[in-house]
């Protein structure tokens, strides 16, 4: 399966209802949240299947980012 990347600017304050949007679209692995700079500063892979009570404490962990970073870039790797 070919993957593709893509990236979205956005403002921390919509930063987790964003991730919340690329998940329930379902054809993503992986997302990337990165500062202004470029710095990575979360990781996490997304796998079929994958849903509530096990993605929480991912969320949450995003939510609390989300509340420190002004702008920041989320990358996400799809499967075409």
């Amino acid at each position: 399966m070919a993957k593709r990347t893509e990236s979205f600017r956005i403002h921390g304050e919509q930063l987790l209802k964003k991730v919340k949007e690329l998940i329930e679209e379902g054809n993503i692995r992986k997302i990337t949240i990165k500062d202004k700079n470029g710095k990575e500063l979360m990781t996490f892979p997304l796998t079929i299947g994958v849903v509530g009570a096990v993605l929480a404490p991912v969320l949450a962990a995003v939510g609390a980012l989300a509340a420190l970073v002004g702008e920041c870039t989320i990358s996400v790797e799809r499967e075409e």
